[in-house]
């Protein structure tokens, strides 16, 4: 059995006793000042380097719903747009500006985890190494260099995992309350995180502790992640549900490819280097007595994992609950590496880990040398060329003639086209663009007035330039000029002589979910 040496001011975390008596063993210290320096180090380095590149096609994107405030979008619920609007407005409508808030998290997601190497009775070595593990990970540098839905969701699934784990060590119900709040928040930014409680919730029910769930402070927590969720499931509900629509398109087109990459993105994500640690830390409770009481935590893994698989979910979905078990399975690991003297390795192991972490999730390379970044992470490669792509559609519009662009329409087909043009089209003299993708459906229709050309941005079915526009023909192809083959390489651009129809009834025909 794994003990290791927790310190001076340390008590072992012990099981299988009453829960009030748990609720008196004492925790180890937390590690401030260590688990600080690795905080400050991350927001240094994601600060320095959140400049480079530039904004995300779903930043963009973010930035535009941020001037939309509403209760709910019909992807996503509001937390992400109005953190990104709160960002920029602060600390300034640039990358840098809009990144401070994703940096705030991150520095939060290390904090997360290292209390939960506490709550598993990881002294100062376990919490700091659980620190570095979660700060150097791949997936962690990069969803914390950008502001994306899965940055607040990060430290949501922490916030909540901490907290089930100290109620289910302490059997204290009253932390049901924080529970409840945090999932209330969550519900804010994503519905992903009723996955992680229905997990949670099975495999409380087969393998206990139940009695924790015959608390009453249980339906008080319900309560308040029903109150603080109610303004965003009434819109979602006025509105015919969107969010649900979304999510069957995604898994539709996505759900065969997420299905085959799950086990092998479980492995890779994180770092390769920390599978060892993670899955100690899930078969711990398994095996160390003094962790029985986690078994519910353990089991919820792999009902997450099936939840996901059945849905068609995107892989990443899970990866929160690998920082818990990463948390976990700190101590036993250093004490084994202690044991076998095998420190050489595991630090060469380590220092090739975080290399590779840092090239994959941080823009540290030239943009020009992504090439191999983007088979592992795409996202890259979606923060390039975007005023460049802004360019190639001005010059196309100047193909209109000046008497005509008072009444003309610039269409794009997804939103990080639209969300550029928003952005950087002004300074360039473009208009304010429309699209049909996700929630820019719903801040148009161009009106009706508008009879002029249309400038269609992006691939369009054919069927939608013979049937809805007249005299369409290409006049520019997008080219980034760095090589960068993201998804706008090569996007077409597509004059038309005016809409075959009025806007108004062109529009449903061009909303799009997905």
């Amino acid at each position: 059995m794994p003990t290791g040496p927790v310190g001076a001011q340390t008590v072992a975390v012990t099981t299988g006793v009453h829960p009030r008596v748990a609720a008196t063993v004492a925790l180890p210290r937390f590690a401030w000042r260590a688990v600080g320096a690795v905080m400050v180090a991350q927001a240094a380095v994601l600060t320095a380097l959140s400049g480079r590149y530039g904004f995300h096609r779903d930043e963009l994107y973010f930035l535009a719903a941020g001037n939309h405030p509403a209760w709910g979008y019909v992807d996503q619920p509001p937390l992400t747009p109005l953190l990104a609007r709160l960002s920029t407005t602060v600390f300034g409508d640039t990358p840098v500006g809009l990144r401070v808030v994703a940096t705030l998290l991150g520095a939060a997601t290390v904090l997360l985890a290292a209390a939960a190497a506490r709550e598993f009775g990881g002294g100062r070595g376990p919490q700091v190494a659980t620190a570095l593990s979660t700060a150097l990970s791949g997936f962690i540098l990069g969803v914390t260099h950008l502001v994306s839905t899965i940055t607040p969701d990060l430290v949501v699934w922490l916030a909540v995992g901490v907290l089930v784990v100290r109620v289910l060590r302490t059997g204290d119900g009253r932390w049901w309350l924080a529970v409840g709040a945090a999932v209330g928040v969550g519900l804010t930014n994503k519905w992903l995180v009723l996955l992680l409680i229905a997990a949670l919730g099975v495999s409380l029910l087969a393998v206990g502790p139940r009695r924790v769930l015959r608390s009453g402070w249980l339906v008080a927590g319900a309560a308040i992640a029903l109150l603080v969720a109610a303004p965003i499931v009434l819109w979602q509900a006025t509105h015919g549900w969107p969010q649900l629509t979304v999510a069957a398109g995604i898994s539709a087109s996505d759900g065969l490819k997420n299905r085959v990459m799950f086990v092998p993105d479980q492995l890779i994500y994180l770092s390769p280097v920390l599978v060892p640690v993670w899955l100690a830390g899930l078969l711990r409770p398994w095996r160390d007595p003094r962790l029985r009481w986690a078994r519910a935590v353990a089991l919820a893994y792999p009902v997450l994992c099936l939840e996901i698989l059945l849905l068609g979910g995107k892989p990443y979905y899970a990866l929160p609950m690998l920082l818990l078990f990463v948390a976990a399975g700190a101590e036993p690991v250093l004490d084994w590496l202690a044991r076998r003297r095998a420190w050489r390795w595991a630090s060469v192991a380590a220092a090739v880990g975080i290399v590779v972490s840092v090239l994959i999730g941080l823009p540290v390379l030239p943009e020009r040398a992504l090439g191999p970044v983007l088979a592992v992470n795409k996202e890259s490669g979606e923060q390039v060329g975007w005023p460049r792509f802004v360019d190639t559609v001005a010059a196309a519009w100047q193909r209109i003639p000046p008497e005509q662009r008072g009444t003309a329409v610039i269409l794009t087909r997804n939103y990080g086209q639209a969300g550029a043009i928003q952005r950087y089209g002004p300074e360039r003299g473009l208009p304010t663009p429309y699209s049909g993708h996700m929630s820019y459906a719903d801040w148009g229709p161009p009106p009706d007035t508008m009879t002029g050309p249309v400038l269609l941005v992006g691939r369009f079915p054919d069927d939608t330039l013979r049937v809805r526009f007249a005299d369409c023909h290409e006049v520019a192809r997008n080219d980034n000029g760095v090589g960068v083959a993201n998804d706008e390489q090569g996007t077409p651009v597509t004059l038309c002589s005016r809409p075959a129809e009025p806007w108004s009834r062109l529009w449903p025909g061009l909303r799009r979910y997905y």
